[in-house]
């Protein structure tokens, strides 16, 4: 008789495997944003991992089979947000020091907190992130991303750089001595040869785009200042390009804008010091901006200032106007909020700046979905239509009349997997 059931089991298995993958999921919230504009009164249907339909609740059509209905009464659902600037291995400076972050903590301790890190990050609704720099841990990042993908841990899918390649002499722990000598937390290279042995060493680690520092902090009396020759810049990206991988650039000067953006890298990081020129070059090369605009609202913090009751410092005043002026000239906004420089799960923070910084609502949720998608090459996220990857974010409220809905996740589905419900 258990001989006869274990072999009835057996045999049923596959069909229930069939049944569960063939069973359509309708979604029936108050509103759908679709990656570019709210509608309300839409159904999303899923089935396995993909978006089988979207559209008005009356006119969609589904195949008949097995189905669930999830009635979703003043919630929104959109696409799984995409975050475009975080180091899953870095957390808040106000907690311990960049410095000691790279040369005191081990890097298994750094690992453990990781897996924490981007537990909170798909829980806070992003189900992509790229991961811009080890910081100090090699590849260590490639591991946690592959980690996630085999399921041993739960997480966004993560876009990976190898460390940030910086140019001799301008990079390293700050406030020591000039004599004393410590590990890097980024890959130094120079020249052709160079550049090009270490963007290619980074392809073979696993690394899904390159970083570069444009500019840093080295000039004769410490002030920003470019690094790297537009030539090294451009084998960078010559490089890179020949493997379908894109470069990054984190620049916050002039200078450094420019050359990277005549260069050809895909996105620019952070470009506090940008001007209507620079701006309208990266318009016109079709570069985008990520302005991380809540790493240096958080480092301004750190250091004493009470937002809301101070008036804002100086760098803050900067950086306001670097993004109006990039707004004005018509350059691509992608969503990333150098997250790790604050915490992790609390992404959402860059969202309400860049609406505080002159953004609509609506604008903002494009950035984090369509827009980021598209800049960052993935094609089958970021939207909801049919046949893409179902990544779904559903929130109390309606974030494109008030951003912070966004805070407020009940549900996150990552290749329509139930990942995250309360």
């Amino acid at each position: 008789m258990i001989r006869s059931l274990s072999l009835l089991l057996i045999l049923a298995f596959p069909i229930l495997l069939l049944s569960q993958s063939d069973t359509i999921h309708l979604y029936q919230p108050a509103w759908v944003f679709d990656g570019t504009e709210m509608h309300e009164n839409w159904s999303v249907a899923v089935r396995g991992a993909t978006i089988l339909a979207a559209g008005p609740r009356n006119g969609l059509n589904l195949p008949s089979g097995p189905r669930i209905t999830h009635d979703l009464p003043g919630q929104t659902l959109l696409p799984g947000m995409i975050e475009g600037h975080s180091h899953i291995l870095l957390h808040p400076y106000d907690e311990t020091s960049w410095n000691d972050q790279v040369l005191v903590e081990s890097e298994a301790e750094r690992v453990a907190r990781a897996t924490v890190h981007v537990r909170k990050t798909l829980e806070a609704g992003f189900t992509t992130s790229r991961d811009l720099g080890s910081e100090g841990a090699g590849y260590a990042d490639v591991g946690v991303k592959e980690a996630i993908e085999k399921g041993v841990i739960p997480g966004p899918s993560l876009l990976v750089a190898g460390p940030a390649i910086v140019a001799s002499g301008s990079y390293g722990p700050k406030g020591f001595a000039p004599h004393v000598q410590f590990p890097l937390g980024a890959a130094t290279a120079d020249g052709i040869e160079g550049l090009t042995r270490e963007v290619r060493t980074q392809i073979g680690h696993g690394a899904d785009l390159i970083k570069v520092y444009a500019d840093y902090r080295w000039g004769p009396k410490g002030e920003a200042m470019a690094t790297f020759t537009l030539e090294e810049l451009e084998q960078i990206v010559k490089v890179a390009a020949s493997s379908g991988r894109q470069v990054v650039a984190h620049a916050a000067t002039p200078e450094g804008m420019r050359r990277a953006t005549l260069a050809g890298v895909k996105t620019i990081e952070h470009g506090d010091g940008g001007n209507p020129e620079v701006f309208r070059l990266m318009q016109e090369r079709g570069v985008a901006l990520c302005p991380t605009i809540a790493a240096g609202d958080a480092i301004s913090q750190y250091r004493g200032w009470q937002k809301g009751t101070d008036p804002d410092p100086a760098r803050i005043v900067q950086k306001r106007k670097s993004v109006q002026q990039a707004l004005a000239a018509g350059v691509t906004i992608v969503a990333g909020g150098d997250v790790g420089v604050f915490t992790h799960g609390e992404n959402v923070r860059e969202l309400e700046l860049m609406v505080e910084y002159g953004m609509s609502p609506l604008d903002v949720l494009r950035s984090v979905t369509a827009v980021n998608a598209e800049v960052f090459d993935l094609n089958d996220r970021g939207r909801i239509a049919p046949e893409l990857r179902a990544d779904l974010v559903v929130v109390s409220g309606r974030p494109d009349e008030d951003i912070k809905a966004l805070w407020q996740v009940r549900r996150v589905l990552k290749a329509g997997k139930m990942v995250y419900s309360r």
